[in-house]
This record gives C-alpha cells, structure tokens and sequence, in this order.
C-alpha cells in the first residue's frame, strides 16, 4: 500500500509498505527536494537519503510515522470506527492521516486533498451532550469520522474557532485552531482543567513560551488550547510542520519514557527510552543550538518546579525548517503531585541525572543532570532560582486570576501550596549544585 504524504498542500512524498515483508519506505519527491527552502520531515528523514539496509530504513520510517497517531482509548476508538487493526500503521494513516500534528497529511496514492472546504457549527450545548455521553459514544467520533489523530491518552477534539464559534472543519484552507481538552472521565483526575489552566498561565508569568490557554464551561470544564502549529491567514488557516521529542529522537512512542519497561525492580535501569542528555544532544539539529538548550533547560526546570511527572518527550514539540530545529511552545504543563499517587505515576518521565522522583533528587543529581547535558552549573543556579523566585513572585496573582476565570479554587490552592513548597526547596539546592561536580563527574 502507498500514501501521498504532504505538507500543506505540497505533496513532498511517498509512504509505502510491503505486507509480505511487513517493511515500510518513505521517499520524498524531486520536486520537494529541488523545492528552494525546503525541509526534511525530520532530522531521522533526512532529504538525501542515507546509506542503510532495508531493516534499518524501515523502522526509521515507521517510528516517525507511528508517532502521528493518537494513543490508549483513543487508537482503540479509531481503530474500531474504521474497522482497522491496531498494528496496521497504513490503515490506520490512511484514515486518520488528513488531520495530523503540524502540517503533515496523508492520503491513500493517487487521491487528491479535499478541494471544498467543510464546516458544521459545534454549539456549546452539543458538547456538553457528548462531553457527558463519553462512557457510550467515543468522544473523538463525530459525524461517523475521527476527528483528532493528535497523540496523547487524553479525551481531547480539535475544532476550528471564529468569532466566538466553533466549527468542524476539512478542506484545503481550513484546519482545526484549537484543542478541546474536557474534564477526564477518571474521576481520580478532577480537576485537571483547572490544574493545567493554572500550571500554563504560571508558566506564561515566568516567561516560559507556552500555548494559549482558557478556560470555558459549558458548563462542564474545557480547557481550551490554541494551537501553535497553525497560522491565520485571509480566509485560511495555514498548517506549520512540527515534530516531536520522539520523533526527533527517532524513537516509538512506546519510547516516550526513560524507562519504556517500566520501573520494575527488573527492568528499571533499562534506560533506552528518551532521556533529557539525548535530547540536549539533539538540540544540536537546531536553527540556534545554544537558544534552543537554554528554552530545554526552562522547559525542564518548570517541570520540576510544578511537580509534573509526567513530562515526556512527546509532550516536547519542535518546529521544523530549512535551519533546523526550534523548541515550540510548551503544552501540557499539569502538577502530578496533588493527584492521588495511586492512580497518578509519581515517578519521573525522564530522569534528573539518576533521579526518578522528587524525594531521590538532591544537588548532587542536579550536578550529575549538568555533567550529562552539557550544562553549565552557573547556568543551572542561575536559571534555577529565577524560576523559583517567580513562582514565588507570581504565584498569588496568577491563581486569583486563574480562579476568577472559572477555574476550581480548591485544586488551584492545592497546587499553590505544592509549588510553593518545591520552589523553596529547589531555591535551597541550587547553590549547592557547583560543589557536587567533582563527585558528579
């Protein structure tokens, strides 16, 4: 089977998979690789293609690939509303592929884009139906289509938004501007809305670039994100390229964590997942190598400060062009500590040096942190304790504001106190930091 693969509405190859030998082959176009200004799909996808066996060519392929598609319940639901199998990669493209992360999109060979553009109004009263009738109608099925191929585990829809209103949109010049993010059905995640309104807004007060984000009851609790892969244009919306920390890695997202076995006792120091030294390594790739180590470092250290375990390398995008890399906006910022542990994973995503979690990290993994990233300790003291200062600074301001914007004062107190907490703690550790690197190294 083949897909015509296309940025925007530039067809810049060919996916192609042979079911005998069960290899995938991706080839781009001669005109997208004469194309002035022209990008790879990734950093793994070179323009001039590499010496390699099939083997190797294949599953570089299909890891870039198989990142573009959503994961958990909602590959399940998509899976069973096409009636495709799970592990059919260009089945399941070629139904999902038209509305993708960034400006990738698919469709099965010899098939053009759509040429007329479609919209239905989306009432507020229609989401709040569906977002209660998620336990018997998959929430990312809508008029008989799946209507978000993003990846992540969360209920989320993507929808097209203009003056006020929102729409489901295809065609060439439209495309989605926002994501929808609903309360999660586990009732062991209340909150999260409200929780990842205020943990953006208070990155966004300590200068960290994030994705917009507000708050909109319908009444249910919607997080609503805007997206930064698409631009406004006069009557269009155009798509932009971005990859993300797997996909620039050129990893599965099974990978996504440091440990991708697991932390059983087993197999805990497998640590073949995405790690942050592997991924200060790639910022090699970037446009501006030093700029986009330095965004890294903020995005990592925010983590840490909210307390968010769960920051993965899939929740790190990269804008891709002809330069390199760019950081995008962060996304996804939520505190994982005032969940209950027992059904929110207290263990780090990636580890801080060899700490997993906030009761192993000390300065002394912080100095292992800089000895295996590259980074400065002075930098980190300094990065470090900016951040927590404005937290400190901020902190207040943001949750009235955030509370006066609908968000749940109960959770945003909780968070509140925790990030309180951590900022103290990290501002004591920081200045310590210099004297662990005999010891780290």
């Amino acid at each position: 089977m083949e897909l015509e693969v296309w940025l925007g509405t530039d067809r810049v190859g060919t996916l192609s998979h042979d079911g005998v030998s069960n290899r995938f082959a991706f080839e781009y176009t001669e005109d997208w690789r004469q194309t002035p200004g022209a990008s790879p799909l990734s950093p793994r996808l070179p323009l001039v293609p590499i010496l390699e066996s099939l083997d190797s060519h294949s599953a570089r392929v299909r890891q870039f690939f198989e990142n573009l598609l959503p994961e958990g319940k909602a590959l399940d639901e998509a899976a069973a509303a096409y009636r495709v199998s799970k592990s059919n990669l260009t089945g399941l493209l070629a139904a999902l592929g038209r509305e993708t992360a960034g400006a990738l999109r698919l469709t099965p060979s010899g098939q053009i884009l759509a040429e007329v553009d479609n919209r239905r109004p989306l009432p507020d009263i229609e989401l709040s139906a569906r977002i209660r009738q998620r336990a018997e109608v998959p929430f990312t099925v809508w008029d008989g289509k799946v209507r978000l191929s993003i990846a992540g585990y969360q209920d989320k829809l993507a929808a097209y938004e203009e003056q006020g209103t929102w729409y489901l949109v295809e065609g060439p010049n439209l495309a989605s501007t926002h994501i929808l993010k609903p309360e999660p059905a586990n009732l062991g995640l209340a909150g999260l809305t409200s929780n990842e309104f205020l943990c953006m807004r208070l990155a966004e007060a300590v200068k960290l670039s994030v994705a917009p984000v507000t708050l909109r009851h319908v009444p249910e609790p919607v997080l609503v994100v805007e997206r930064f892969d698409r631009r406004r244009a006069e009557n269009a919306v155009r798509r932009r390229h971005v990859i993300d920390g797997c996909q620039l890695l050129g990893l599965p997202s099974s990978f996504k964590f440091e440990r991708p076995y697991g932390d059983g006792r087993d197999v805990q120091n497998i640590r073949d997942g995405a790690s942050l030294p592997r991924l200060f390594e790639a910022m090699a790739e970037a446009a501006v190598p030093a700029k986009a180590r330095l965004q890294l470092l903020r995005w990592v250290l925010f983590q840490v400060l909210i307390g968010n375990t769960d920051a993965h390398a899939k929740n790190l995008s990269f804008y891709m062009g002809p330069q390199g890399i760019e950081l995008a906006p962060a996304y996804d910022l939520v505190c994982g500590d005032v969940f209950d542990p027992n059904r929110v994973e207290q263990t780090y995503a990636m580890a801080i040096g060899d700490a997993f979690s906030i009761h192993e990290l000390s300065p002394y993994e912080w100095a292992r942190f800089c000895v295996t990233t590259g980074v400065k300790p002075e930098q980190l003291r300094k990065e470090l304790g900016r951040m927590a200062q404005g937290l400190q600074d901020n902190a207040a301001g943001v949750a009235t504001k955030a509370v006066q914007e609908g968000a749940d004062p109960g959770l945003v107190q909780r968070v509140v106190e925790r990030v309180a907490q951590e900022c103290l703690r990290q501002l004591a550790m920081a200045p310590l930091v210099r004297g662990m690197m005999a010891s780290a190294s």
